[in-house]
């Protein structure tokens, strides 16, 4: 009997596409095609652009992120305080 396979995610299609591209073009592309991105992006919505996305520092998912800052510095207070002792 043949195994079925299971569908691969997104994420994990993703994460392959990713590695093969690194493993073809090396991990320096990835910043070189960022910097392209930025400059590109930089030359046309300019410079007020950048300012407000910067403001906005990922509101959508901002309290998410302030949750787990949290989470971090009291689990390294916790961990400070343990080895303290």
């Amino acid at each position: 009997m043949s195994e079925q396979k299971e569908p691969m995610t997104v994420k994990e299609a993703g994460r392959r596409g990713g590695s093969k591209v690194r493993d073809k073009y090396g991990s320096d592309f990835f910043k070189s095609i960022g910097q392209k991105g930025g400059k590109q992006t930089a030359a046309s919505h300019g410079h007020e652009f950048y300012q407000t996305i910067g403001k906005k520092g990922g509101a959508k998912g901002g309290a998410r992120v302030r949750e787990l800052i949290e989470r971090a510095r009291r689990e390294e207070a916790l961990e400070q305080e343990g080895t303290s002792r």
